[in-house]
């Protein structure tokens, strides 16, 4: 079951998404951390932040839409007060995301992070509005993800893992885009921008008016952007999008991941990460699959053979 990505050994191919698993240790009497591949920090920023205002979060048929405004407790609180708990458990990648409104935001958190122990890789989240360019999303436009990325290659210690937003023309592209510009690997698919309207009232039913969807309604689309941006790099892709069965996650495997990451899921079972690693071993174990890596990139796409018809019945 053990897999690599960007260097980083994992026990099994299965983390927790960032921002449904919170800064990990809330979950250690629930999930036994160790038994997972790792799990993905809630996004860290320069100074902590509330988010936004209620209501942020509604469920949605086969999913949720959110809008919380990526509330945490700031990169040096993480440092602080979470981190050190987290050393206890050896076989736990600790992914720490990392976003912010302007280049220097991201750079300030990485260069925080680099002199902390504990840390396996960060992740970028590239869905962010750029403050300097009008809000421009620094994942949506090619020029601004490639001197992101670059940017933040040449100051991470660590593996860098680029999130990609899926609201976009081409993911191939913008993979493609992070990997020349260094990323270590790239991670998809964040949730997509969505409305949802209370027909009583004729208003939104988030405040923010839209959110971010998530959960199994968007699984086809994130299968299918997960293989097409593996087709275009040669980095590793860790998928995600509505993963809840062990079947789900070796659909993204055959489809060119090497990891997954499992999100929306953790809502309504904290255990659900647990639960999914475990269940993907047991599927290897029943289809004979030797190693979980063999399931990446194994998507067949030739035509099935046509049958032969039989002959016509010979009249007497």
């Amino acid at each position: 079951m053990r897999v690599q990505v960007a260097g980083i050994d994992l026990v099994n191919p299965v983390l927790a998404a960032s921002g449904t698993f919170g800064y990990g240790i809330e979950f250690e009497e629930i999930v036994s951390l160790d038994r997972i591949g790792g799990f993905v920090t809630k996004g860290l920023s320069r100074e902590p932040m509330a988010g936004n205002r209620a209501p942020r979060l509604i469920e949605t048929s086969a999913g949720m839409i959110n809008a919380i405004g990526l509330q945490n407790i700031g990169v040096d609180a993480f440092i602080e007060k979470k981190l050190p708990a987290l050393r206890r458990y050896n076989h736990c990648a600790v992914i720490a995301n990392v976003f912010g409104y302007t280049e220097k935001d991201y750079l300030a958190v990485i260069e925080r992070l680099n002199a902390a122990e504990g840390i396996a890789a960060y992740e970028l989240n590239a869905s962010c509005p750029n403050t300097q360019h009008g809000g421009m999303v620094f994942g949506s436009d090619p020029d601004l993800l490639n001197d992101l990325v670059w940017r933040c290659k040449q100051v991470a210690t660590r593996p860098l893992i680029v999130k990609l937003s899926p609201n976009v023309t081409s993911i191939a592209v913008m993979a493609r885009c992070a990997e020349n510009a260094g990323a270590d690997a790239v991670s998809l698919v964040n949730t997509f921008v969505s409305l949802s309207i209370d027909i009583e009232t004729r208003r939104p039913r988030i405040r923010n008016i839209t959110g971010g969807l998530s959960g199994p309604a968007i699984r086809p689309v994130a299968v299918r952007m997960v293989w097409e941006a593996a087709r275009a790099v040669t980095i590793p892709v860790l998928g995600m999008g509505g993963i809840t069965t062990p079947e789900d996650a070796v659909e993204f495997l055959l489809a060119g991941a090497t990891a997954v990451q499992v999100g929306t899921a953790s809502y309504a079972d904290p255990r659900a990460v647990e639960r999914i690693a475990h269940g993907l071993e047991h599927w290897c174990s029943r289809h004979h699959v030797a190693k979980v890596t063999d399931l990446t990139g194994k998507l067949d796409t030739a035509a099935p053979k046509e049958e032969t018809p039989p002959e016509p019945a010979q009249g007497s």
